[in-house]
């Protein structure tokens, strides 16, 4: 059986509320500003004042900000919100929340709060399918043991939900994307294949089970990140969202100047993801993830031009709510997996290892 969103999942959504996928243009993390027209963007800023306090700043394109208020507190800030990727407002909600808290955890910080931020049309959609909205968001700020303490909300043409999020960390135990070391190995905590889901769902090809694999996941919060970082060993934590895996991993090797070697074999994905985007299942944005950084990745020269096409798209695929991405040292990985286990993430693996960079020459991902 196949369905756009399967009907026991959104019996909760007014029957007069109009498909949300179809009030956007795009969905989820994939509707983020392409990775090279970003930093084109950001380039183009004047520089600014950057108090001490601040110790981790827009610099190394990191996962939230964090601020030093005393020797044993820092604060970690971020926002993050975007367009449906599911058609449940409750379900659009909690994922969007999922995904804004993801980025306190991928710097070793506890959430404290959320503020809502909130765009919706409100000619074309009903206010009980907006309220589930905001239902979805608190659901997923209260597994997660703090209040939506405000917000802000404008009337927009397309919907938008996301948080502004905060949280704290200890100052000597933040988590960073550029602090990873040579012989690091990569530890990926959740697998891949969202945008991919997410482009099946649309078109009406995604199965009742695989749409609830696609909610048990983005809804998954990225808990393990406060044990990562009280482990000794566990060296540069990202999250793997918009940009997909390849773009992240990237972020961690400029900032920290290593190459990665992966092995496409050892990457999880979700069941039926290969065959979906053999389908032509598959985002525009993976297409403009790998025109902004492609030249920074070596893939092998013997994958046909078939296989080639698919595997990347599947490695540039957006990730909405994804997982975790860890470098640690190598004799700290089993303990690294314990903690992600602990937190129900079986299905973390191990997917490469980091090398040196010698002199100033670019950084690159090498897939074999």
């Amino acid at each position: 059986m196949t369905a756009s969103a399967p009907t026991d999942l959104v019996g909760t959504m007014p029957s007069d509320a109009p498909r949300l996928t179809s009030l956007a243009h795009g969905g989820g993390c994939g509707c983020k500003i392409a990775p090279g027209v970003l930093q084109g963007l950001l380039a183009t800023l004047p520089g600014q004042i950057l108090p001490p306090e601040l110790i981790v700043d827009a610099s190394t394109a990191d996962d939230a900000a964090v601020y030093r208020l005393n020797d044993d507190q820092a604060l970690v800030a971020t926002t993050d919100f975007f367009m449906p990727i599911v058609d449940d407002p409750f379900d659009f909600g909690r994922i969007a929340a999922t995904n804004a808290l993801s980025d306190i955890y991928a710097m070793g910080g506890r959430p404290i709060l959320a503020l809502a931020i909130v765009g919706m049309p409100i000619d074309s959609l009903p206010p009980d399918a907006i309220r589930r909205v905001l239902e979805g968001g608190q659901s997923a700020c209260a597994a997660a043991g703090i209040p939506v303490a405000g917000g802000h909300s404008i009337d927009s043409r397309e919907p938008i939900y996301g948080l502004v999020a905060l949280g704290l960390v200890h100052p000597d135990h933040v988590l960073r994307n550029s602090s990873a070391r040579p012989g690091d190995l990569l530890v990926l905590g959740k697998p891949l294949g969202i945008g991919v889901y997410s482009a099946a769902l649309k078109k009406g090809a995604l199965g009742e089970e695989a749409y609830r694999r696609m909610i048990d996941s983005t809804t998954c919060l990225n808990t393990p990140g406060g044990d990562l970082a009280a482990l000794d060993g566990v060296h540069a934590v990202t999250d793997v969202t918009g940009f997909g895996l390849l773009g992240h991993l990237l972020e961690i090797c400029r900032g920290s100047r290593v190459s990665a070697d992966i092995r496409f074999g050892d990457l999880p994905f979700f069941p039926d993801t290969h065959e979906l985007a053999q389908a032509g299942h598959t985002t525009g944005a993976s297409t403009r993830n790998w025109a902004s950084y492609g030249a920074e990745v070596r893939l092998p020269a013997g994958w046909t031009d078939e296989q080639e096409a698919i595997r990347r798209k599947l490695m540039t695929d957006p990730q909405t709510s994804g997982g975790l991405l860890v470098a640690c040292a190598a004799e700290r990985v089993g303990a690294v997996l314990d903690i992600f286990r602990r937190h129900g993430h079986d299905s973390a693996r191990v997917i490469g290892r980091l090398e040196g960079q010698p002199g100033d020459g670019p950084v690159e991902v090498r897939v074999t």
